[in-house]
């Protein structure tokens, strides 16, 4: 999977689940301010992740240091890379 393949799956399927704008999907959107998620949306988060790339994410350091959509992009990249 090419790292735009990556970007496009998460944007499209946060997108879904939270009724985003993409227009307001750019790496530097923060998770909070930008696209007005709370602690709790971050559940669902996690688990439309996990539905979408088929991996499991544990409560890992890297999730709590995830800050912007960019960082999301990121975390997934590594975790298809094999280094989460």
């Amino acid at each position: 999977m090419t790292e735009q393949e990556i970007i496009n799956l998460v944007n499209t399927s946060l997108a879904e689940e939270f009724e985003l704008d993409p227009e307001e999907m750019t790496p530097e959107a923060t998770i909070f301010d930008d696209l007005g998620l709370d602690s709790l949306d971050i559940v669902d988060m996690v688990i439309v992740l996990e539905g979408a790339f088929g991996f499991k994410i544990r409560e890992e350091e890297a999730i709590r240091n995830i800050r912007t959509l960019g960082d999301i992009h990121a975390f997934v990249a590594g975790k298809l890379a094999g280094q989460g």
